[in-house]
């Protein structure tokens, strides 16, 4: 198996991806280009369909909290530091109207490595993460 830099730099031009990623596809193809970004390519797909199926989950999650009722609002957060905070009127309005793009904004949070929160009007936390 040859896997020369300039094989490792055509990967990279064509995928975007770290020279580490490159070598690993193509030490996984024998070292051949095309396959190398193929397998890079079903890679990031599903990668990208498992990121908007957890996030639509987490969609479904947050409706249901809401639908019980007793519920203030949605916090995101990323190393503690409160990023988002949503009163439940307008996450709910947002929600139902651009579901897709609530689905894709969960997803970023999970990238991101961000905590989702829902305050209930107890004062109860619910980590939607967890």
């Amino acid at each position: 198996m040859d896997i020369s830099l300039e094989k490792v730099d055509r990967v990279v031009e064509r995928t975007g991806v770290l020279f580490a990623e490159a070598k690993e596809a193509l030490e996984k193809t024998d070292g051949d280009v095309v396959e190398a970004i193929i397998y890079i390519e079903k890679k990031a797909s599903s990668q990208s369909k498992d990121i908007s199926d957890k996030g639509e989950r987490m969609v479904n999650k947050v409706k249901e909290i809401v639908k019980k009722g007793n519920v203030t609002k949605i916090t995101v957060k990323k190393d503690g530091e409160v990023l988002l905070n949503i009163p439940v009127t307008a996450a709910a309005i947002g929600t139902i109207l651009a579901a897709p793009l609530a689905i894709l904004g969960l997803g970023s949070a999970l990238i991101s490595k961000c905590t989702i929160e829902v305050l209930k009007e107890d004062g109860e936390i619910i980590n939607i993460n967890g």
